[in-house]
Parts: structure tokens; C-alpha cells; sequence
């Protein structure tokens, strides 16, 4: 017999599965592989993501500090976690742009 503790967690970890493997079970298709997609929009949509996933985090702690019933410790972990991750990428991603950016511009014509 499984406990509700074990249960609880395991379907959370299969909530975040699905949701790591489709962006909140949305299909999309990808345009920029074959040259239809705007890479602005992409970006912009990617900077206002982790903009919300860290707006959810804070307020999650906010509540959790709070006393809120239904927000749990794990919750805001996992919340804060997947805001950190999603800001780091986003740095590398700019990272990486500026030194493309650099070579290009370094380039002799």
C-alpha cells in the first residue's frame, strides 16, 4: 500500500514531467527550424516566461510566509527552482547572442 505522502509526491513529479516535456501541454511546432518562425517574438515570449515563472515563485513564498492554507514548502521550492533555471538559461542565452554579435561585427567585408 502506497501512502498519500509518496502519492502526493509522485504525482507532482509526473505533473512536472509533462509539463518539462510540453510547455504547460501545449504542442508547438517548431518554425524557426524551418525559417517561418520571428526570432523577436520567440525571444520576447521566452524573456515574459521567465518573467511569469519568477512572479509565481515570489508570490508563492509571499504566501507561504503568509500562512496561506494549500501552499506548501515543496511547492515554493520547486516554483523558485524552475525560476532560477529559466533566468540562467535566459542569461546564457544572451550571452551567447552577444558573442555572435561580436563576431559579426568583427567580421571584415
Amino acid at each position: 500500500m502506497v501512502s498519500p505522502v509518496i502519492q502526493s509526491a509522485l504525482q507532482q513529479m509526473q505533473s512536472l514531467a509533462a509539463e518539462a516535456a510540453g510547455v504547460s501541454g501545449k504542442t508547438r511546432q517548431l518554425d524557426a527550424a524551418v525559417g517561418q518562425g520571428n526570432f523577436a517574438e520567440e525571444l520576447h515570449t521566452s524573456i515574459e516566461r521567465i518573467n511569469q515563472l519568477q512572479q509565481t515563485a515570489k508570490a508563492k513564498g509571499v504566501a507561504l510566509q503568509s500562512g496561506v492554507e494549500g501552499v506548501s514548502l515543496n511547492e515554493v521550492m520547486v516554483d523558485m527552482q524552475k525560476a532560477s533555471v529559466a533566468f540562467e538559461m535566459g542569461v546564457q542565452v544572451r550571452n551567447r547572442l552577444i558573442t555572435a554579435y561580436k563576431e559579426i561585427m568583427n567580421m571584415q567585408v
